[in-house]
């Protein structure tokens, strides 16, 4: 527990020495990943505070390479599941398989097993599937039979939607939403990096990815994220901002009133709070600040805000709401 200034100074100490093996991963998947940057730091930052990822973006865009890379840098098992819609719960989890030889049913695994997961157009699987992955991501344990598996640590699982040909898809509920820590948007490269890309990719030449940071510094990561002082001021100012998101005439924010159809739930502060804190920590920080919150804001909140018919017939985004949110809500 922090509660002097004494102690803030060590645990900024611990920080500052504890975070260095960010840099470390982040030299190493820039061998493969060009730009994407704000992709890779959301990553290890849900990664950090135990949080799973729902991507959003155009097919091309490395969501795979990136994460089969910092799989590959933390050494640690990475799985890929291609959603479809024969897909079963059993081709996920796993299953008892019955061997003859010894007369007995016998535990399968499935690809759920795993430090990573890819779980690739989450939206084209039957929601029994979908539901499958996503006790497991909230539990971190499978049950097959009548035995309980925990996933190893670290556990991750980055989904991704394709924007592109909705019919057909079924699209995640809002309650199956909630459980993914942030929504992130991947954007097109740079010219210049599109370049880079081109160059990278028409020659003979292929890089590989090295395990450059052991797996239990994330372990030990993840626990020091925890301790990251947070002040009372900025645990009002998360509040704030999520009861501004339910009711918006509260807030001074009338003209939303008839946009938003329902706010963040509390999972939409806790993980606020430990997004926050994680930031904190790549930044090398003990403490939380306002900047903190407001720079995670968007990608825990979007998929949290429900917008109104109204709101999509004057082509209003969650990320105009959530502008608005910030600009009204008083930072400490």
């Amino acid at each position: 527990m922090v509660n002097s200034a004494t102690d803030i100074r060590e645990l900024n100490e611990i920080v500052n020495k504890e975070s260095l093996f960010i840099e470390v991963i982040e030299r190493e998947l820039a061998k493969k990943i060009i730009g994407q940057k704000d992709m890779i730091d959301k990553i290890i930052l849900a990664l950090l505070s135990h949080g799973h990822i729902l991507l959003e973006g155009m097919p091309g865009l490395a969501k795979t390479l990136t994460i089969k890379s910092l799989a590959d840098s933390l050494k640690c098992t990475f799985n890929r599941i291609q959603f479809t819609p024969d897909l079963l719960p059993a081709d996920i989890v796993g299953t008892m398989i019955y061997n003859q030889k010894v007369g007995e049913f016998q535990v399968k695994k499935g690809p759920v097993f795993a430090n990573f997961l890819l779980a690739d157009e989450i939206n084209r699987a039957p929601s029994k599937v979908q539901s499958a992955l996503l006790e497991a991501m909230q539990e971190k344990q499978v049950t097959l039979g009548d035995q309980s598996y925990k996933l190893d640590e670290p556990f991750l699982v980055m989904a991704t939607q394709n924007p592109l040909e909705q019919e057909g898809t079924y699209p995640l509920p809002e309650a199956q939403l909630d459980r993914f820590m942030m929504k992130i948007i991947v954007g097109y490269p740079t010219k210049a990096n599109e370049i880079e890309i081109l160059k990278q990719n028409s020659s003979d030449y292929r890089s590989v990815i090295e395990p450059v940071v052991d797996k239990m510094a994330i372990i030990k990561a993840k626990e020091i994220v925890k301790q990251i002082y947070m002040d009372e001021k900025i645990e009002q100012y998360i509040v704030d901002i999520v009861f501004a998101s339910r009711f918006p005439a509260d807030n001074k924010l009338d003209k939303l009133k008839h946009l938003i159809s329902y706010g963040g739930s509390p999972r939409a502060s806790i993980n606020l709070a430990m997004a926050a804190k994680a930031n904190a920590f790549m930044k090398r920080r003990g403490y939380v600040i306002p900047e903190d919150v407001r720079h995670v804001c968007y990608d825990v909140l979007r998929h949290r805000i429900g917008l109104t018919y109204e709101a999509e017939a004057e082509n209003i985004s969650t990320d105009d709401i959530i502008t608005e949110i910030l600009n009204a809500v008083e930072v400490p």
